[in-house]
């Protein structure tokens, strides 16, 4: 860039941090929507959905939000991409011994009652997600630092 040699992120990469970032008042959903307009026909698709994992459904929510946004570029998304996650949510079915809410993993915010009074297991937190308890308590500290 400029002349000089640098390393970028890949578009898969990038697309996956924020698919995540959906608080209350940050929602990078346009970001994702822009980079499949612009990006959709030359992603590395296998590894897209590799890269989501067992969280496929925030991958499937951001196609379908695309869809609507671009309904002319809805062909940037292969068919057999779609196909594939909607085989899986049709296969899919609910855990009822779960008591975890993932929806930490998109707003460290917006679900701490679901934690706090319904007493939902945090999704962030191992062994449902990537995160230590420590990692939890700083996450969410943070809350009060960022606010205007």
């Amino acid at each position: 860039m400029l002349g000089v040699i640098v390393r970028l992120s890949p578009a898969e990469e990038i697309i996956w941090s924020k698919a995540f970032i959906q608080e209350r008042e940050r929602f990078d959903g346009a970001d994702v929507s822009h980079l499949l307009r612009e990006a959709g026909p030359s992603l590395d698709w296998p590894r897209l959905l590799m890269r989501f994992g067992d969280y496929w459904r925030v991958l499937l929510s951001h196609l379908i939000l695309f869809g609507f946004v671009y309904p002319d570029k809805r062909q940037n998304i292969p068919a057999w991409v779609t196909e594939e996650l909607l085989r899986r949510l049709s296969v899919s079915r609910p855990n009822l011994q779960s008591d975890v809410c993932y929806g930490t993993l998109l707003s460290r915010e917006q679900y701490l009652h679901d934690l706090d009074s319904l007493k939902y297991r945090d999704g962030r937190e191992a062994p449902y997600g990537p995160m230590t308890r420590e990692q939890i308590d700083i996450w969410t500290a943070g809350i009060e630092k960022n606010r205007p």
